[in-house]
């Protein structure tokens, strides 16, 4: 955990001369920051879009059970820790919190990209692992896009199954993870293998080796998320007549969209 306490620490010394002070409160929400948001706001102008499609989903009952779980989670928990989180980092700190852990999960983009023959987006998204590892501190900063115009290439090992003809199966509500499927929920261990994020001793370098660690870096990791795309979520659950349908019907959809880009 040293590196990303360095990090962090780093963060902070860079972003504490912006004109708000540290701990001033702020709605402010960069609407593009690496990958992971820019994929948030396509999805945002997705769901606005989305066709009506009938879904797979033989354990509904469970499922909606598990959304009501995860949204008194968030309601309870998350928010307001998030709330307290958001109130005491700035907005730039909390970004750069999200570029680090991004830039982390290098690995499982290069390779799931590689499966399915994208050598150019595995080439750019090694520039960007370059470029962000050094010039932008550890990943806390994204010169990538704003300088060098290397682009995202968010890939996972569900996509790759799919990009293969593998179908999404049941649709499956995870505990705190939220929507998945049968194919996205068995893509979970092999891109685990590939994140440096674990709770267990591994042969190569990982952020993490035991579960205390490994649960406060990803409490962080969901916390600072968040605290960043709070809005998104209130939107969708003040959109929604029904939450439970609506998200599945988002999440399936839109993981089809991903494939087939």
């Amino acid at each position: 955990m040293r590196l990303f306490y360095i990090a962090l620490f780093l963060s902070i010394m860079f972003t504490g001369c912006s004109s708000k002070t540290l701990h001033e409160p702020t709605e402010a929400i960069v609407s593009q920051s690496v990958g992971t948001d820019a994929e948030d706001d396509e999805l945002d102008e997705f769901a606005d879009e989305m066709e009506v499609k009938e879904i797979y989903d033989p354990f509904s009952g469970y499922n909606r059970a598990m959304t009501n779980f995860n949204d008194g989670a968030y309601e309870y928990v998350f928010k307001p820790v998030a709330n307290g989180y958001k109130a005491l980092f700035h907005v730039e700190i909390r970004e750069s919190v999200s570029n680090f852990f991004n830039n982390l999960y290098f690995p499982m983009r290069l390779a799931n990209n590689l499966l399915q023959g994208k050598f150019r987006n595995a080439s750019e998204e090694t520039g960007r692992f370059v470029v962000n590892s050094t010039v932008g501190v550890l990943g806390l900063f994204d010169p990538a896009i704003k300088h060098f115009n290397l682009q995202a290439h968010e890939e996972d090992f569900g996509q790759t199954l799919g990009f293969y003809g593998v179908g999404s199966g049941p649709h499956i509500v995870l505990p705190l993870l939220g929507p998945s499927n049968l194919r996205d929920l068995v893509s979970l261990y092999p891109d685990a293998l590939l994140s440096p994020i674990d709770y267990t001793e591994r042969s190569y370098w990982t952020l993490t080796d035991t579960w205390p660690e490994y649960l406060g870096a990803k409490s962080l990791e969901k916390v600072n998320y968040i605290s960043l795309d709070m809005d998104r979520y209130e939107k969708m659950r003040k959109d929604a007549v029904d939450l439970y349908p609506y998200i599945r019907d988002v999440y399936e959809q839109y993981r089809d969209k991903q494939i087939e880009e």
